[in-house]
């Protein structure tokens, strides 16, 4: 019995300085893992910021284009028709939004919802617009028609979609 007490008095000590320098070290291992996940997230941030911050200057410029307003002073010319005006509305709207749909790869989903809804409601006033004028309207008939439904709504979908915007971005990157 006595040679057992004497193995405990060994033991017990050697056994509380092993489990002192196993979680000492665990403990070290770990801040060091976190130091190394933090270092490389950082690093990635670094590059893939500025890229994402284009991403969203690229979609505000894409919304601002697709504006109605905006959008129908930029394409009508003098001596259009109606129809012609509306089909260089539509091929107007689409070819903004194909030359940016990679941006979606950089902003959240919720954000590129939001976009593809505003070009989808901008598509459709444009096509209700038309639908309320003659077809050998002129140009300027549809515009006004356009911007007359525009100024009746309170908030576009581009203006709800470029707020959106702005707050992500100053919620991320400020």
């Amino acid at each position: 019995m006595q040679e057992f007490l004497e193995i405990l008095k060994i033991l017990i000590p050697a056994a509380a300085v092993f489990a002192a320098t196993f979680f000492i070290v665990r403990s070290f291992l770990n801040n060091e893992n976190k130091k190394r996940d933090y270092e490389l997230r950082r690093s990635q941030m670094s590059l893939t910021t500025p890229i994402r911050l284009q991403a969203y200057e690229r979609i505000i410029i894409f919304l601002e284009r697709i504006e109605p307003t905006n959008l129908v002073l930029r394409v009508n010319k003098t001596g259009l028709n109606s129809a012609q005006l509306h089909n260089d509305l539509l091929k107007t709207i689409k070819g903004e939004y194909e030359h940016n749909i990679s941006q979606q790869i950089y902003i959240s989903a919720g954000a590129w919802h939001l976009v593809k809804t505003a070009k989808e409601e901008t598509l459709k006033l444009i096509n209700i617009s038309v639908t309320k004028i003659p077809d050998n309207s002129k140009g300027a008939d549809l515009a006004q028609i356009i911007l007359q439904i525009a100024s009746g709504v309170e908030k576009t979908r581009t203006q709800i979609a470029t707020e959106f915007l702005n707050r992500e971005v100053a919620q991320h990157f400020y």
